[in-house]
């Protein structure tokens, strides 16, 4: 049992019965809470027995006394009732007062009623399994010795007559004897309901282990499933910018080749100077094709190795045809000397692509956007700064959840995805952002060999994004 402490005169008495060995609860636990039950029950048991006996069975010549006698030990069962009712112990933190009283309750029932052969001698036995549910060891055994002592006590004040050595040293016997049994059941109960209570931790440790694993596996799923849809959405993207590209090249092939006929004419300076005009724009037209095909094809797997500036370069190149490019201002400054880094290329000019559009979208007319790229000790660190809109702490805490997105048109699987394949590359992709004054996002990628890590199927199939 534990003690609920609530001023300083309760602690203090709660240390000086620590050092004495008893355990009392003013709020007591539901197995606690049971065993005081049962101290109560064998109280009121005594008690009805008690009056019985006193009323319709003694031979003593004070029942007045005897009955009187046994109301006092009426309103202590009630006061104790009372208080197990509220969860507590009556006079919890002074078990061996509770001893002594009953020591010599039970001694005066004795004198007054028959003496050593009194029924009421039992009651030291219910005294004694009281004391055992209730107190530690030392106090039963306590209980016991005061116990012994009242009942030695009544065989010096009885005369003579009454008294039969073979009864005093039974009778301590018995006391001993059940106090040790006594003692003994209300240790192994303890030492149950210990391992009771260890047992039922370490259920609710596994279950906490168990659900923390059902909720990362739900949120691995849920991941997997977002890839795998995002992979079908690229997929279908691929092979429609592939069928684009076909039937607008078909045509484009044509017109190339009558251009190529008209200007083996003999044709004046106006007209030929026009025809180059067109030839150069269809030029640009089939060189627009080219890279829409080069960007829906499906990711190459192989890692190789490259310059910093080369994936950089590639991603500012394709985001050009962006629209809202133009009205924004687009820096690079990307140091010199640069090691060269090890992954799968495709991928990492996907991410800088896809964040310097995320960085276009966050800017109005006018707005700067800055690509950087620097060694810092063993990574390769490339940043994209822009004085956009920024973000709310609301959203930077969510901003890499899957299907997250601030844009009409997103999909909320860019950064996800993004982040993803930076963290299978060895790096990772941290961010800061300021509300209405812009965000920075960082790439770092080791320059050492890059082991891959267990890239799944639909990320690298998805780094298209």
């Amino acid at each position: 049992m534990r003690t609920v402490v609530r001023d300083p005169d309760s602690l203090a008495r709660l240390l000086i019965m620590e050092n004495m060995s008893v355990e009392v609860s003013a709020n007591l636990e539901p197995w606690e809470l049971a065993s005081e039950a049962i101290a109560v029950k064998i109280r009121w048991f005594g008690l009805i027995l008690g009056y019985l006996y006193i009323n319709f069975g003694s031979p003593s010549s004070s029942p007045l006394l005897l009955n009187a006698i046994m109301t006092f030990g009426l309103g202590f069962t009630l006061f104790d009732t009372w208080y197990s009712w509220r969860g507590q112990v009556f006079l919890g933190y002074y078990p061996l007062a509770i001893s002594c009283m009953e020591a010599i309750f039970i001694g005066l029932l004795c004198y007054f009623d028959t003496h050593l052969n009194s029924p009421f001698r039992f009651y030291y036995l219910l005294s004694l399994i009281c004391c055992a549910i209730r107190s530690s060891s030392s106090i039963t055994y306590i209980t016991c010795a005061l116990d012994c002592l009242s009942y030695s006590s009544l065989f010096l004040f009885v005369s003579d007559a009454d008294r039969n050595p073979f009864t005093l040293i039974l009778m301590l016997t018995v006391l001993v004897w059940v106090s040790w049994a006594a003692n003994a059941l209300s240790k192994i109960t303890r030492q149950l309901v210990r391992q009771l209570r260890e047992l039922n931790s370490a259920l609710q440790e596994n279950q906490s282990l168990l659900e923390t694993r059902i909720i990362e596996r739900t949120r691995e799923l849920n991941e997997s499933q977002a890839q795998v849809m995002h992979q079908d959405k690229m997929a279908g993207f691929g092979l429609l910018a592939a069928g684009i590209a076909h039937e607008v090249g078909n045509p484009l092939t044509s017109i190339s080749s009558l251009l190529q006929i008209l200007e083996k004419r003999n044709l004046d300076e106006y007209t030929r100077s026009k025809l180059g005009l067109i030839a150069g724009q269809l030029n640009r037209i089939q060189g627009t094709l080219r890279e829409l095909m080069n960007f829906s094809r499906p990711v190459n797997p192989d890692r190789t190795r490259f310059e910093p500036k080369e994936i950089v370069e590639e991603a500012l190149h394709i985001a050009k045809y962006y629209k809202g490019i133009k009205s924004r201002t687009i820096e690079s400054d990307i140091a010199e000397g640069l090691p060269q880094l090890t992954g799968i290329r495709d991928q990492l000019v996907q991410i800088i692509f896809n964040l310097v559009l995320n960085a276009i979208d966050a800017t109005s007319k006018g707005g700067l956007i800055r690509l950087e790229a620097r060694r810092i000790e063993n990574v390769v660190e490339i940043s994209i700064r822009d004085n956009g809109v920024g973000m709310s702490a609301e959203q930077q805490s969510r901003l890499f959840q899957p299907y997250f997105t601030t844009k009409k048109q997103g999909t909320g699987l860019g950064l996800f995805i993004s982040a993803k394949m930076i963290r299978a590359h060895g790096g990772d992709l941290s961010f800061e952002s300021t509300l209405n004054q812009g965000t920075i996002f960082r790439i770092t990628i080791p320059t050492r060999e890059w082991e891959p890590q267990s890239v799944p199927p639909q990320v690298l199939s998805s780094s298209r994004s």
